[in-house]
């Protein structure tokens, strides 16, 4: 398969991986409904955790890639990890 291909899939992923995480988090250990949770985390500056939080599953896809061999998946993940890193960034600075 195309490698491009490969690397828009595993960033298509981890971005999905990540939105569910973050979801789950806040299902999970919120009290407040999702709409609610967010505003509040902006509110009082949370969100960067929240998205870091919901990371985690990036590493489930990640290793599962690199698990069944591939790699350039694994690549779009990582991809997708780093730019959640960028965003938590842009979060905490301005």
């Amino acid at each position: 398969m195309n490698t491009k291909k490969e690397i828009l899939i595993g960033l298509v992923v981890g971005i999905i991986a990540n939105t569910i995480g973050t979801l789950l988090y806040i299902l999970i250990f919120s009290d407040l409904s999702i709409s609610e949770t967010y505003k509040a985390a902006v509110a009082q500056e949370h969100v960067g955790s929240l998205l870091a939080l919901g990371a985690v599953l990036n590493l489930i896809a990640f290793f599962g890639f690199l698990r069944i061999k591939r790699d350039n998946r694994a690549k779009g993940v990582l991809l997708a990890t780093i730019l959640t890193a960028f965003i938590i960034l842009y979060y905490k600075v301005f």
